[in-house]
């Protein structure tokens, strides 16, 4: 097994229906009430995410690890720093 396949959030972020800035701004929040080290799923709808999130991640000092999608939502997994 890869190390990107065991990569396990310990908190799933629902942003969806939610838009810009609001996606940014929640995950903002919920990565101050995990250590650093872990990683939180963000899951959106709002496709400006795509290139805010990994940019927001780098300027907040956390790793942007993985982007999927699955039907209609981006799932974002970012280590906190």
């Amino acid at each position: 097994m890869s190390e990107e396949e065991d990569i396990k959030p310990v908190k799933i972020l629902d942003c969806i229906g939610l838009y810009c800035p609001i996606p940014i701004f929640n995950t903002t929040q919920e990565m101050e009430t995990i250590e650093s080290g872990q990683v939180l799923e963000m899951v959106t709808d709002d496709p400006a995410a795509v290139q805010d999130i990994p940019r927001w991640a780098k300027r907040a000092g956390h790793q942007f690890l993985k982007l999927f999608k699955e039907g209609e939502h981006y799932h974002f997994l970012i280590r906190k720093g």
